[in-house]
């Protein structure tokens, strides 16, 4: 038999409905296999062993006494450190928030945990969401379970590496500038970036508020499918969540692809995305056109402004989103003063990192007086331009296809400039300025490293890049393909 970890959410979801095996007997699995290889990855901030347990035996209970049961009853999921989770620590990867626990549950903490569903514990990730490679945690470094040396990814590489190396069924992340997708395709996990508003942002702690997003990572497009259902819809305390329904996800995952219109935007073919993730994802692309999809080229010519832009807009949001970390209500307090303009300046200056630190400034500048019209305001010019881009490209494509990183994964300390940072989510900035939807799926590889394809879809047409995702695995078993830890 299959080891229990190495199954999928839908396998396993069925033989607990089979009663063949419990979800004590599954989640148990996944606390061993944490066991067994997290002090190698380190994936998890924090490993809830009795909650999970508990969890786990009420699911098994729902399951004995025929209780109605959902998708993920009793299916071990891990959670990205940004996400609220009450009474248990939240620390978004910094020092500034190492002992905080919420007083409440995020909504889709309340979703999952209606649903059933087990939480095993809080991933690593860049502080407060700003990385592209999860160095920038406060506490440690993440390693890719494909290659120790190398970046998960980030800023969720916790929850990549988590799914990726088989120590959580799936896992949640979030996703402010390709933070799912990037660290998905270093990973070889499925990621997806929800459109704007699909999913509530109450109880995720904020980075930029017009592009933060939650969504799911998973080993297959229909598990990913799976989380989306139970997480999904609007929520009256999210003043930006749509009031949109929810479609069912899993309802035309069915292989058939024929007569589907994909774009291949010119402008990702971009200097610096390395040969062998443009012959894997060109490969891709062929394979697609032989499942009966009509293939075209698009053009969306304001893309090459969309990491200047991102790093005005991006900042300039989290420049005032960090403010209220003042050392006064919450978190890390700098108290050996009497002065309190000092204790200001020392609790943001110990409790915040690097490159959080570097970003305040930058979006400080940007809004400040006499730079705001000619910085923010500018960015906001473009960033519509950008969005108008995908609007007409997806009057006559469904799907647009593109490498989801430019490289696979880098080694740890490789690379040093910010900006050359900066431009590994090349790919991924676009649609979170837009606002639409993307997922990240293994695409092959490129000297025996993961590259992601990306699936980009227009306002919640999650379905359909879902469905394109779960053909391109039906034909090709990058997925299945397990790292060698």
């Amino acid at each position: 038999m299959t080891e229990l970890y190495k199954l999928s959410i839908q396998e396993a979801g069925a033989m607990l409905r089979a009663r063949q095996i419990s979800s004590v007997e599954l989640t148990r699995a996944h606390l061993d296999r944490i066991r067994a290889v997290d002090d190698k990855v380190k994936a998890f901030t924090l490993v809830t062993d009795d909650l999970a347990m508990r969890q786990a035996h009420e699911a098994d209970i729902h399951f004995a006494n025929g209780n109605t049961v959902t998708a993920l009853t009793g299916i071990p999921l891990a959670i990205k450190d940004v996400i609220c989770t009450k009474g248990i620590t939240t620390t978004c990867g910094s020092n500034m928030l190492k002992d905080f626990r919420p007083p409440f549950d995020a909504t889709v903490m309340q979703r999952l945990n209606a649903a059933g569903a087990v939480m095993l514990g809080k991933t690593n990730m860049d502080e407060f969401a700003m990385g592209s490679s999860t160095e920038h945690s406060a506490f440690f470094t993440t390693q890719n379970p494909w290659d120790l040396e190398r970046a998960p990814g980030g800023s969720s590489g916790g929850s990549a590496a988590a799914v990726a190396a088989g120590m959580a069924m799936g896992a949640l992340g979030s996703d402010t500038g390709g933070s799912i997708r990037q660290p998905a395709a270093l990973c070889n996990v499925v990621g997806l970036k929800t459109t704007y508003g699909r999913v509530s942002r109450y109880g995720l702690v904020a980075f930029a508020s017009s592009l933060d997003q939650i969504g799911p990572f998973a080993r297959s497009a229909r598990d990913a499918a799976l989380i989306l259902q139970a997480i999904a819809g609007p929520d009256a305390r999210d003043s930006t969540s749509s009031p949109q329904g929810v479609p069912d996800y899993g309802a035309n995952l069915n292989g058939d692809i024929k007569g589907l219109r994909i774009g291949v935007p010119e402008e990702y073919w971009v200097d610096g995305t390395q040969p062998g993730v443009e012959k894997a994802v060109r490969a891709d692309i062929e394979k697609l056109r032989e499942m009966g999809a009509e293939v075209g080229e698009v053009s969306l010519p304001h893309t090459k402004y969309g990491v200047p832009v991102y790093y005005i807009i991006a900042p300039a949001e989290a420049s005032a989103n960090l403010a209220r970390y003042d050392g006064v209500k919450y978190g890390y307090s700098y108290r050996d003063t009497n002065d309190m303009w000092e204790a200001l300046e020392k609790t943001r200056q110990y409790g915040f990192g690097q490159e959080v630190k570097r970003r305040i400034m930058l979006g400080t500048y940007a809004l400040s007086s006499g730079y705001y019209d000619a910085y923010y305001k500018q960015a906001e010019k473009v960033r519509s331009l950008i969005t108008e881009d995908f609007t007409r490209a997806f009057e006559k494509f469904d799907v647009l296809v593109s490498p989801a990183s430019p490289s696979v994964a880098f080694k740890l300390g490789e690379i040093s400039d910010p900006y050359e940072m900066y431009l590994q989510d090349v790919f991924t900035i676009p649609a979170n300025l837009a606002g639409t939807c993307g997922i990240s799926i293994p695409g092959g590889f490129s000297h025996g490293l993961p590259v992601g394809l990306q699936l980009l879809g227009n306002f919640f047409a999650e379905d359909t890049i879902l469905r394109v995702a779960d053909a391109f695995e039906r034909v090709t078993d990058y997925h299945t393909r397990w790292p060698e830890l």
